[in-house]
């Protein structure tokens, strides 16, 4: 599993570097938005601890592709992409979509389906939640 992330993050990095972005930049981008959501949702969807999230965030906030705000209470942060961080999305989109059709066509519609339903199964056993 380990070696099979590693290969695909590479694959997505190098299809995503003309864009000025990697991988995690750019889920973190893409589940961000442009409305306000909360860090902690933001983390969970992504399946990181906040933590990681937050280190991750600072390259992010230095070009200036994502910024944050208080929430409704002074524990919460909420975090949106900026306009220029929406340019970079877009830039970085259809570097993404070319990378994903190659890995399906290598894969096959049968090979992609079962891939997927096995990474189900596992994420929810590891989330606690029945298969």
């Amino acid at each position: 599993m380990r070696k099979l992330s590693r290969l695909m993050s590479q694959r997505y990095d190098q299809a995503l570097a003309p864009a000025g972005l990697n991988l995690n930049q750019y889920s973190i981008l893409r589940r961000t938005g442009g409305r306000g959501r909360p860090l902690g949702e933001i983390a969970h969807e992504l399946g990181m601890d906040r933590s990681t999230l937050s280190r991750d965030l600072k390259p992010l906030a230095a070009a200036g592709w994502i910024e944050s705000a208080p929430g409704e209470d002074a524990r919460q942060r909420l975090l949106r992409v900026t306009a220029a961080g929406r340019a970079a999305v877009e830039r970085a989109m259809p570097l993404w979509r070319r990378a994903q059709d190659e890995i399906d066509e290598g894969l096959g519609a049968d090979g992609i389906a079962a891939l997927h339903a096995q990474l189900d199964r596992a994420i929810a056993q590891l989330q606690g939640e029945a298969p």
